[in-house]
C-alpha cells in the first residue's frame, strides 16, 4: 500500500479531543519553590514581573490535570499523561487523522509491503530535526526499534508493536526496512515514539532512565521539553521548526490538582486554561460550568472503558506465582456472582448521570468495527438470585450471621483497589459494599494515590481498571497475554491483570496476522467474548470524555473525532498542536500553594502562551517504580 505524504495544517482542524491525543496537558505554574524553576517570565515576591510587553509575545496554556508522570521515557511511560507528553515530544512513523482515524504520515511519509506481507518499506521525511539540529533520519527509527527488540527495558511500554520483528535496518537516511517473522496487521499503526539516536545511544540502563535531568530534551515533535519537577509540573515550548507547521500556542503547562473540584474552581477564575477530570469532569462540575462566563464544556462519546478487574492470582511468565489474591476468585462462579450483583443502570443513572453508555464488550463503541455485544443467552445481567444461587454451588454458604463462607470456615472478605482522584471509583465502591454485603461479602474499598505497588505484587482481590483504546484494538488485546506477564515477582510489566490464558493467545496471534479488516474484526470480537466469558474483566461502563476550557484564553482547540470527541488523551497531537490563542489572552493567573491541592489564590503570576504541565501532588516522592497505567491512565 502506498500512502501519499499530506501536507499543512488542514489535517487538524480545531477541535477538543483524547485520551490518546486528547487535550493533554493544562498549563499551570506550580506552586512555592515549584513556581521559581518554571521560567523568569513569572511574577513573584523574590523575581520581580517581566516587562509586560516582553511578556505578552509569548503566550501559554494552562492544562489541570489529575495524574502525576509515571516517566517521561517513551520507553518506560504508560499513564496518558506521559503518553500525551510523548507525542508532543516525538514523532511516530504515523498518525491518525482527527476527522475518522485513518492513517496518515507522519516521521514516515509513505509505505509499501510486499506481496507476502513480510517485508514492509517507509519511506522517512527529509524535512523533520530533532531540536538540536541534527537531522531525523531512519537510522534512528531503526535504532529505536532495534533496542526494543534486544532490550527488555527498552520493550516494557510497547514490547508487543515489536515482538514479531525479525530485522530492522536503514540503508538510506530516508529509508527504514521491517522484515517480519509473520505478516503482522498493524504496520501502519506502531504507537511507537521515535527517539535521536545520537542522544538515546548514551543513556544508559533504560529500565532506569526516566530522561527527565537534563533539559531542554531533543526531539522532533510539535513541542520541546524544557523542564519538569517530580509531581510538580512539565513545561514544553513551541517547536518552531516542526514539519507540520509550529503550534500556534508558545508554550504548554501541565499541573495536577489532587482536589478536581480546585481544579473547576481554579477554571472558573481564570487561573488555568483546560481541565481534564479524573479522568472527566462529574456530572455536577460539568453542569456547574454550563453557564459560567467565558467556559465551553466539551463531551462526546469517550474511548474508555470502566471497569471491574479481578485478580487471576499474579504469577511471571515461567510461572512463579506470587503476590495474596483470594484464591476464591480463582473459581469462575464467583467471577460471575460478582458481576451479576452489579446493578449497572443505577452506576449509569446515579454515578455517571447519563454521561456515559452501558458496558459490555472490551472495545468502546466509538470504534464501531470492533465493538462486541453478548448474547442474551450469555450476557452475565444483574441477577442477585442467580448470583447467591451461584456462589452457593461453588461452595460459600452464608453461615448464622449472614456471612458466606468456605470450607476452611472463613469468610469471603475482599480488597479492592481504588483510584483515590477517581470520584467514580469512590461513588461505585459505596454501591459495591453494598450490593456484595447482600450477597454476604465483605469488601473494603482501597482508595490510593498509588496504585501501582500493590498492583504490581499482586496484593489486591478486585480493582477498578479501564484503558483508553486506540483506533487500532492491538495494544489493550496485548495486555492480556502470556508474554505480558513480568519476568521476575513483583516486577513492572506490560501485563494489565495477569491474565494469561492459551485460546485467548491464540486468537490474538490471528488477528495480528489477519490483513481482512472484516475477518480480523471478527477475530477481536471473539477475544472479547472469551475474556467475559472469564469473568476476569467486568466492563460497567464507557464514559463519555467531558472536559471544560476558557474561550477567553482558548479560540480554538481540535477534538477527535472532529465531530465529537475529546480533547485531552487523543490518539495524537491535535488538540494542543491546532490550539489558537483568543485575542488578548493571558492565559491567567496561576495560585501559589501546592498545600491547597491547587485551588491557588491569584498571586499576579504572568505565564507566556506556551506549554508547561504542573502536577501537584502534595508529599509525593517519585521513584524508580513507574505507576502503573490502569483505566484513564493510559493512551
Amino acid at each position: 500500500m502506498d500512502t501519499p505524504e499530506q501536507h499543512g495544517r488542514s489535517l487538524a482542524p480545531p477541535r477538543p479531543e483524547r485520551r490518546g491525543p486528547l487535550v493533554r496537558f493544562r498549563l499551570i505554574l506550580a506552586a512555592g519553590a515549584a513556581a521559581l524553576s518554571l521560567t523568569a517570565a513569572l511574577a513573584t515576591p523574590l523575581n520581580p514581573a517581566p516587562d509586560p510587553a516582553a511578556a505578552a509575545e509569548e503566550s501559554t496554556l494552562t492544562v489541570a490535570l489529575a495524574q502525576s508522570v509515571d516517566s517521561l521515557s517513551p520507553f518506560l511511560a504508560q499513564r496518558l499523561v506521559s503518553t500525551s507528553i510523548s507525542r508532543l515530544m516525538y514523532d511516530f512513523l504515523t498518525n491518525y487523522d482527527p476527522k475518522d482515524n485513518h492513517v496518515v504520515p507522519g516521521l514516515a511519509t509513505k509505505w509499501k509491503s510486499s506481496e507476502d506481507k513480510l517485508t514492509w518499506t517507509y519511506t522517512i521525511r527529509s524535512n523533520s530535526k530533532w531540536s538540536d539540529g541534527e537531522q531525523a533520519t531512519a537510522e534512528d527509527a531503526a535504532w529505536t526499534f532495534n533496542k526494543m527488540m534486544t532490550d527488555p527495558g527498552a520493550a516494557t511500554a510497547n514490547g508487543s508493536f515489536v515482538s514479531n520483528f525479525k530485522k530492522v535496518t536503514a540503508p538510506s537516511p530516508t529509508k527504514l526496512v521491517v522484515e517480519l517473522k509473520k505478516p503482522q496487521a498493524t504496520m501502519t499503526a506502531l504507537d511507537v515514539p521515535i527517539v535521536p539516536k545520537h542522544v538515546w545511544e548514551k543513556a544508559g540502563d533504560l529500565s532506569k532512565f526516566n530522561n527527565d535531568k537534563q533539559f531542554p530534551i531533543v526531539g522532533n515533535g510539535p513541542f520541546v521539553l524544557t523542564g519538569y519537577k517530580v509531581d510538580s509540573y512539565v513545561k514544553l515550548k513551541a517547536n518552531k521548526d516542526f514539519w507540520r507547521g509550529a503550534p500556534k500556542f508558545d508554550n504548554i503547562v501541565f499541573r495536577y490538582y489532587k482536589d478536581q473540584d480546585a481544579a473547576v474552581a481554579a477554571l472558573r477564575k481564570g487561573e488555568v486554561s483546560f481541565v481534564a477530570g479524573s479522568p472527566a469532569l462529574t456530572p455536577a462540575q460539568a453542569a456547574s460550568l454550563k453557564n459560567a462566563d467565558h467556559v465551553k464544556v466539551n463531551e462526546g462519546p469517550g474511548r474508555r472503558f470502566y471497569a471491574l478487574a479481578t485478580n487471576p492470582g499474579a504469577r511471571t511468565k515461567d510461572g512463579r506465582k506470587f503476590g495474596t489474591g483470594d484464591p476464591s476468585l480463582l473459581d469462575e462462579r464467583v467471577r460471575h456472582a460478582l458481576f451479576m450483583s452489579i446493578d449497572r443502570k443505577t452506576i449509569l443513572d446515579r454515578v455517571f448521570q447519563g454521561h456515559a453508555v452501558a458496558g459490555a464488550g472490551y472495545i468502546p463503541p466509538r470504534f464501531s468495527d470492533y465493538a462486541w455485544q453478548p448474547s442474551a443467552d450469555q450476557e452475565l445481567a444483574y441477577d442477585p438470585k442467580a448470583a447467591a444461587k451461584l456462589l452457593d454451588e461453588a461452595g460459600y454458604k452464608k453461615n448464622g450471621d449472614g456471612k458466606r463462607v468456605g470450607k476452611n470456615g472463613k469468610p469471603l472478605n475482599y480488597r479492592m483497589l481504588c483510584h483515590a482522584t477517581d470520584p467514580n471509583d469512590k461513588a461505585v465502591g459505596k454501591y459495591l459494599q453494598e450490593w456484595w454485603g447482600d450477597l454476604g461479602i465483605g469488601v473494603k474499598v482501597d482508595c490510593l494515590d498509588n496504585v501501582t505497588d500493590p498492583w504490581v505484587a499482586g496484593d489486591y482481590d478486585l480493582a477498578f481498571d479501564g484503558w483508553s483504546v486506540n483506533p487500532d484494538p492491538d495494544f489493550v488485546l496485548s495486555i492480556h497475554t502470556c508474554a505480558a506477564l513480568p519476568s521476575k515477582p513483583k516486577e513492572v510489566s506490560a501485563t494489565d491483570n495477569f491474565i494469561c490464558d492459551k485460546k485467548f493467545d491464540e486468537l490474538y496471534a490471528k488477528q495480528l496476522a489477519e490483513y481482512d479488516p472484516a475477518k480480523r474484526a471478527g477475530i477481536v470480537k471473539q477475544m472479547e467474548s472469551r475474556l467475559y466469558d472469564s469473568g476476569y474483566m467486568n466492563v460497567m461502563a464507557y464514559p463519555n470524555a467531558v472536559e471544560a476550557y476558557r474561550t477567553d484564553q482558548i479560540k480554538s482547540i481540535t477534538s477527535m473525532p472532529t465531530a465529537a470527541g475529546n480533547i485531552f488523551g487523543q490518539d495524537g497531537y491535535w488538540s494542543w498542536w491546532s490550539a489558537e490563542p483568543a485575542s488578548g489572552a493571558s492565559s491567567g493567573a496561576v495560585g501559589d500553594s501546592a498545600s491547597d491541592g491547587g485551588s491557588g489564590s491569584s498571586t499576579g503570576l504572568w505565564i507566556g502562551i506556551g506549554v508547561v504541565l504542573v502536577l501537584l501532588i502534595g508529599g509525593g516522592v517519585f521513584v524508580g517504580l513507574r505507576r502503573r497505567a490502569t483505566a484513564w491512565d493510559r493512551e
